[in-house]
């Protein structure tokens, strides 16, 4: 942990219910390590609840850097059904669960096609339910006898959003329920093969934590909307952002190759088929090209998008790293020539903007979206100038745009307008939500 730069009473304190945070990695855990770093800044002294034992996508101790000097972090054992369930699919118990999804497997087994419909109908709001209860057993008595301000809860999983509701039930206290990501609207809900009862006990629990948290959070505007028509209540959006200190050591980097650099998984709705083909055809028309490509992929692939690689001869260009903690990832950076930001070909793909967008600012690259270009993200690059966003059939815009970002200088791009998505400025946003401004 390091210390503190200021001495900054803190005059309210909040708690925060979250199950991401490190050492477990991944891009759950920024967000509200970001808003823990910098609270006491504007007067707020924050308190962390957290499972003792998660199933945590990845392990990354460098982040434990962030937590400031003396923070109260408290911790409790969780129960998950996740032995159970690698064991039934023939998964080692070391072994990590993929988000999203994301398979590694060219077909998924009749026992994976089971567990999914176990997961949706059995498991609401998820597979972190049976923390609920002893979670609110705990937090209860603590409370008692630590009183704070207000409460907090981010979700997914939306487990979390339970546990508030309890508490705010219990106690009165105020209450903010963060979406980082939608529940009944989320990308692979349709992929959850619900009952008509699971299906309904979901929409009735997000509509029960909408209705009765004082304030609510969200990511993009258009999550807000759709937040929104199920609750009339207003959302506010506090987007993600980058924090200037992750980024200040970075300098640029000469390469030889033409990195196109993606950090993050690729599941099977990110899987950009018309990108493969445009790389493919600049390597057979442009030897120059040819010779200098090279994908960079760090994290987790699906097996369709390493498919379409390999279908377009494209293997040869091909680096797969596949995990490495947030400073290693973002360091690859400084030799990127472009940053791939592949968005999931779903109906709800308009709300979609990923943390990682935010970070590719920072890495001042020109990025590459692929998506729809009247969605959030899309609007968020157009208006910080920071690179272009091409639909996804869209192979000849993609084209152009990979050959014109290649023909030009490497060195830093510079987007403008970033400064509403600096961490430090999004906490103060926050700040003001928890004291209800």
């Amino acid at each position: 942990m390091k210390k503190d730069s200021k001495a900054i009473k803190a005059v309210k304190k909040v708690l925060i219910i979250t199950y991401y945070w490190p050492p477990s990695g991944g891009a759950g855990v920024q967000r509200w390590l970001k808003f823990v770093k910098y609270f006491r800044d504007f007067g707020w002294e924050p308190v962390v609840y957290t499972p003792e034992n998660p199933e945590a996508p990845a392990n990354d101790d460098s982040l434990a850097e962030d937590i400031p000097q003396g923070v109260e972090v408290l911790k409790t054992k969780i129960w998950e059904p996740y032995r159970w369930y690698k064991k039934f699919i023939g998964q080692k118990p070391e072994e990590k669960i993929n988000a999203g999804f994301l398979s590694e497997k060219e077909k998924p087994g009749l026992a994976e096609k089971i567990s999914v419909w176990i997961r949706g109908n059995l498991f609401i709001p998820d597979a972190r339910r049976y923390w609920i209860k002893p979670s609110i057993k705990f937090l209860s008595k603590y409370l008692k006898e630590n009183p704070v301000d207000a409460i907090v809860s981010t979700g997914p999983p939306h487990s979390m959003h339970l546990i508030a509701l309890a508490l705010k039930q219990m106690i009165g206290i105020r209450w903010v329920a963060d979406f980082r990501d939608p529940w009944t609207q989320i990308d692979f809900y349709h992929q959850l093969q619900l009952s008509r009862w699971a299906d309904k006990k979901h929409h009735r629990l997000e509509k029960r934590v909408l209705d009765a948290a004082d304030s609510v959070v969200t990511v993009s505007p258009t999550c807000a909307r759709d937040l929104e028509k199920i609750s009339e209540k207003e959302v506010e959006v506090i987007t993600n952002g980058f924090d200037p200190d992750d980024f200040n050591h970075l300098s640029p980097k000469s390469s030889e190759r033409f990195v196109l650099l993606h950090i993050g998984a690729i599941n099977k709705d990110r899987n950009a088929t018309k990108l493969w083909e445009a790389l493919a055809e600049l390597c057979r028309e442009n030897e120059g090209f040819n010779q200098k490509l090279l994908i960079k992929l760090i994290g987790k692939t699906d097996i369709a998008a390493r498919k379409s690689i390999t279908e377009n001869n494209l293997d040869n260009h091909l680096e797969i790293i596949p995990y490495l903690p947030h400073k290693e990832a973002i360091g690859h950076s400084q030799t990127a020539s472009l940053l791939l930001l592949p968005l999931n070909n779903t109906p709800t793909v308009k709300g979609i903007v990923t943390g990682k967008l935010f970070e590719y600012l920072a890495m001042q690259k020109p990025i590459l979206s692929i998506g729809p270009t009247d969605g959030d993200s899309a609007n968020i690059i157009r208006e910080t100038n920071a690179g272009k966003t091409f639909d996804f059939e869209n192979k000849e815009g993609i084209k152009q745009y990979i050959l014109d970002t290649f023909e030009k200088k490497s060195g830093f791009f510079e987007p403008t307008n970033t400064a509403p998505y600096n961490r430090k400025q999004l906490t103060r946003r926050m700040a003001g939500v928890l004291e209800g401004k």
